[in-house]
């Protein structure tokens, strides 16, 4: 991948899912002040408002806008990286998209059983990587909120072993590399069995890769299936606190 100015224009390009000139993105931006930061403060602001401020959430359909991620105000993987992808590079930051496959068992216990049982061995997953002090530089860890990770640590008191479930897949569940501290960041990156490689634009991706869930199944998770697996989400982050009467 070359990386002077011209070739890193590509990673700048809006495009239909990195939809980051429409109005809501702009004014988000602009009501941040985003643009007014260095870019390493602009870098960690960005990143910080996709991964706790836009909270693990199952969309409905994973090959949505960035607008659209943004209006639901929650995303797993593939729609938080398409936020934070369009977010990034509307403050002027080069990304792109890198696709893998993973194995399911980091899903287990977050997913309804149904859904855990049906879904292939390996799903589609995906990180972005920002152009930065001139490397690129992993963003894996901005998929868990903060609230969403203490509730497994709570979950899973005293675990420091490799960890895989709950949507993390690490060394170690008590000291994960998922703060912005100007470094590569990780969360599922243990459970990964095949790189996919990297695209301009998750647009590219989709075109190439289908949806995790499709057909009959698809149709099932689209209208009743994601609502049980954000509400499984909702009560590990509150754990051990009840949620039913949220």
């Amino acid at each position: 991948m070359g990386t002077n100015s011209r070739d890193l224009e590509r990673y700048l390009r809006e495009t239909p899912l990195l939809d980051f000139g429409a109005a809501p993105i702009q004014a988000l931006v602009d009501r941040r002040g985003w643009h007014s930061l260095a870019p390493e403060e602009r870098l960690a602001a960005v990143y910080d408002f996709v991964k706790n401020e836009t909270p693990l959430g199952y969309s409905a359909r994973e090959r949505i806008s960035a607008t659209d991620v943004l209006k639901d105000g929650y995303g797993q993987c593939n729609t938080k990286s398409i936020l934070l992808m369009a977010l990034l590079r509307s403050v002027g930051l080069p990304c792109r998209f890198h696709a893998f496959r993973i194995d399911k068992r980091v899903q287990k216990g977050v997913l309804p059983w149904l859904v855990y049982v049906l879904a292939p061995n390996e799903l589609g997953h995906s990180w972005v990587e920002v152009r930065h002090g001139g490397r690129w530089i992993i963003l894996e860890g901005a998929i868990l909120d903060r609230d969403y990770l203490e509730g497994v640590r709570r979950r899973f008191p005293g675990n420091e072993s490799p960890f895989c479930g709950y949507a993390v897949a690490a060394d170690d569940l008590q000291e994960t590399r998922d703060q912005w501290r100007g470094d590569d960041t990780y969360i599922q990156h243990k459970a990964i069995t095949q790189d996919l490689g990297v695209f301009d634009c998750p647009d590219d991706y989709f075109a190439a890769h289908a949806s995790n869930i499709v057909g009959v199944k698809g149709w099932l998770w689209r209208h009743y299936f994601y609502a049980l697996a954000n509400r499984l989400v909702r009560q590990t982050r509150c754990w051990p606190r009840s949620v039913l009467t949220n």
